[in-house]
């Protein structure tokens, strides 16, 4: 890819519950972007992905909070080499019942599809400068 395009960008998506007490108080934001303190993703996209969420008021979100990005966006993020990484960790609340049975809600998926949609648009369109 990189071979083609000059850089590559990969996005590693996960969930997780909103409330995990076994690790820390309070509540997660929905949505937590990470790029490790900006050292796996050039700045410039970082920040394109931080406008796209600061334009809404839907979902709450933090960029390079708790979750600022795991093994894959630490070991795959090298920007200066053109290879660019980035995590969302969404928490259930966006699209699922977060009790059991732990099944989709449709009108809450419906919600939070544009913008993943736009987020996603949004890593295909970026280019470095």
């Amino acid at each position: 890819i990189r071979s083609v395009h000059g850089h590559t960008v990969l996005f590693d998506a996960h969930s997780i519950h909103s409330e995990l007490p076994w690790l820390f108080e309070g509540r997660l934001p929905d949505l937590n972007l990470g790029t490790v303190n900006g050292s796996s993703a050039a700045p410039t996209l970082r920040a394109a992905l931080t406008q796209v969420l600061a334009n809404q008021n839907t979902f709450s979100h933090v960029v390079d909070g708790r979750f600022k990005g795991g093994h894959i966006t630490r070991h795959y993020g090298r920007p200066t080499q053109g290879w660019h990484a980035v995590q969302l960790e969404m928490c259930w609340c966006c699209y699922m019942a977060e009790t059991a049975p732990y099944v989709l809600d449709p009108q809450r998926a419906a919600r939070v599809r544009p913008l993943l949609q736009q987020l996603l648009h949004t890593l295909r369109a970026w280019t470095p400068e």
